[in-house]
């Protein structure tokens, strides 16, 4: 025989029968297993299962499409995938998706208005189910404006049109126990790193006024020079803001930052101004990422709980899917202060 034959051979595809065969059960049995039906019995679905993995079997997607008009597949839009918050939040989606047995496609908008606008009006036509969003740019009203056709659910603070379904946690409740736990640990001169110009993402404003509204309770008068201005989002305007306000002479003692990049950017800046952390300055930064910690100190930090974010959006998602057509829905996570070395337990 010509082994050069023998290599043109393609393996045969399993197919949703031979796995019925297999595990001696319907093709229903089988299909409800593949599809994560939930009224499946676990002993079945062990064993529908156990067949699937030892034969190999991959659901056929074009099949599944011209079955049931949808592809199993969703996106996920985020501003950046290299961003330590936003690559833990695609990761919490994935696993979340893919407890419902669908997969995820990630897209970068990398923040630029253009590439959110093709989000909202392309939706992946044809791709995917659904599109889970995390806006940065595009305002409410253009949102609502968009055609309704793929469904959207929205992530974060920029954007919340009462027409879609919208998941973040309470900013403002976030920034004000972090401010409240400053205070608590005698810090009086609290500064916020940082307002970045132009930046009309919706949580540095939340943040803000939770900042304020603690200060306020505590009977602090607030300093607008303790708000510092960022030029963009990178930990090195970071670094250059706040160098720049010890440069001044600016007189701080705390410092809560819109996020953890910027929370390590304040711990290295600090330090080559002389100044310890946490004896002189207490830092508390947001998202808590790996880099609060692991930096050195440790950050203190506001913890979003990324998993039930991810949790409550693609289940959202996927009951739009399946036909609901209700006005949008407005979901918050739970969120935690992670108390470490910056600004640590009183």
């Amino acid at each position: 025989m010509d082994p050069g034959r023998l290599s043109m051979n393609k393996p045969k595809q399993v197919r949703l029968v031979d796995v019925a065969k297999h595990a001696g059960v319907s093709m229903k049995t089988v299909s409800n297993v593949v599809h994560n039906y939930e009224h499946v019995k676990p002993s079945m679905r062990e064993k529908v299962q156990h067949s699937i993995d030892v034969l190999g079997y991959k659901p056929n997607l074009t099949a599944r499409r011209l079955a049931t008009g949808k592809t199993g597949m969703v996106a996920l839009a985020i501003p950046e995938t290299n961003h330590p918050y936003f690559s833990a939040i695609a990761d919490a989606v994935v696993l979340a998706a893919e407890r419902k047995g669908l997969r995820v496609l990630i897209e970068q908008t990398d923040g630029l208005v253009e590439r959110e606008i093709a989000v909202l009006r392309d939706r992946e036509a044809g791709l995917v189910d659904g599109v889970i969003f995390q806006p940065s740019k595009v305002s409410s009203l253009e949102i609502a404006k968009v055609e309704q056709g793929t469904p959207l659910v929205l992530l974060g603070e920029a954007a919340m049109p009462f027409t879609v379904d919208h998941v973040m946690i309470d900013n403002v409740e976030a920034a004000k126990a972090s401010v409240e736990h400053l205070i608590a640990l005698g810090r009086t001169k609290i500064a916020f790193l940082g307002a970045v110009v132009d930046d009309n993402a919706g949580a540095t404003v939340r943040r803000l006024a939770g900042y304020q509204s603690a200060l306020d309770q505590a009977g602090l008068v607030g300093n607008s020079e303790l708000v510092l201005r960022v030029d963009d989002f990178t930990p090195e305007s970071a670094k250059r803001a706040l160098s720049l306000a010890i440069s001044r002479g600016l007189e701080f003692d705390g410092i809560l930052c819109r996020d953890d990049r910027f929370a390590v950017a304040a711990l290295q800046t600090l330090r080559a101004h002389g100044l310890v952390v946490p004896s002189t300055i207490s830092v508390i930064g947001w998202d808590d990422t790996e880099l609060a910690q692991y930096a050195f100190p440790t950050v203190s930090s506001v913890s979003p709980n990324k998993a039930n974010i991810a949790e409550i959006a693609v289940e959202m998602l996927i009951e739009r899917i399946e036909g609901f057509t209700g006005m949008g829905r407005h979901r918050l996570a739970p969120f935690e202060l992670m108390l470490r070395e910056t600004a640590p337990r009183t």
